[in-house]
């Protein structure tokens, strides 16, 4: 499909980066997950470092969080009272936005991508998850931790992830109603995961 998005949300543990990046060797597509900091560095002229460090996190101004809700989607970069995870959140907004009219196509890993792209005409919208016991042992082996370790990773992530979807927003990040497709990667595997999108994808 031409000008077609595909935003995945995923658990920590899941593959479902992965899956993204296989996703694009069979459509293609462009494929957008850490290099987003990059581009908004670049955009905004932030210093790349201090973006990652605030990548994905919600911002945790308590005060400015009960003066501008949800909202600060729409207070640009530039107003110095604006916590720094907010002007990195407004800059990837208008850069998916931006790669959204473009014509190749794209995947786009978090960064409540489907929520930046709700009125997207071609816009599919994916929650990737796996068994608990099964993203503990890929983060094991990923990353060389005790199973203890994996398990307080894992929860820690996920809960970020959390926050930050609900707190940019205003929804619940792993409501089923949120995602046009939700796949455990657990049963498909990576491969099998990136060819269900690709079938969807050639059905929609």
């Amino acid at each position: 499909m031409k000008n077609a998005v595909i935003t995945i949300a995923r658990q920590y543990g899941s593959g479902g980066r992965e899956v993204g990046q296989k996703l694009a060797e069979l459509t293609g597509y462009k494929f957008y997950d850490k290099d987003l900091i990059t581009m908004a560095a670049q955009k905004s002229g932030l210093n790349q470092a201090v973006l990652d460090a605030a990548d994905e996190k919600a911002a945790n101004s308590l005060l400015y969080t009960l003066a501008m809700g949800s909202s600060a989607y729409h207070h640009g970069v530039n107003n110095l009272h604006v916590p720094l995870n907010d002007k990195l959140f407004t800059v990837q907004s208008e850069i998916i936005q931006e790669l959204a009219k473009e014509d190749q196509g794209a995947i786009i890993v978090g960064r409540c991508a489907d929520y930046v792209l709700a009125d997207h005409k071609n816009l599919l919208r994916v929650f990737i998850s796996a068994d608990f016991d099964k993203r503990v042992q890929n983060i094991m082996e990923l990353h060389s931790l005790t199973e203890s370790q994996a398990k307080d990773l894992i929860i820690k992530t996920d809960k970020r992830r959390s926050n930050y979807y609900n707190y940019y927003t205003g929804g619940k990040w792993a409501r089923l109603e949120n995602y046009d497709l939700v796949i455990s990667t657990d049963k498909t595997g990576i491969d099998g995961a990136a060819k269900l999108i690709q079938t969807y994808l050639e059905m929609m």
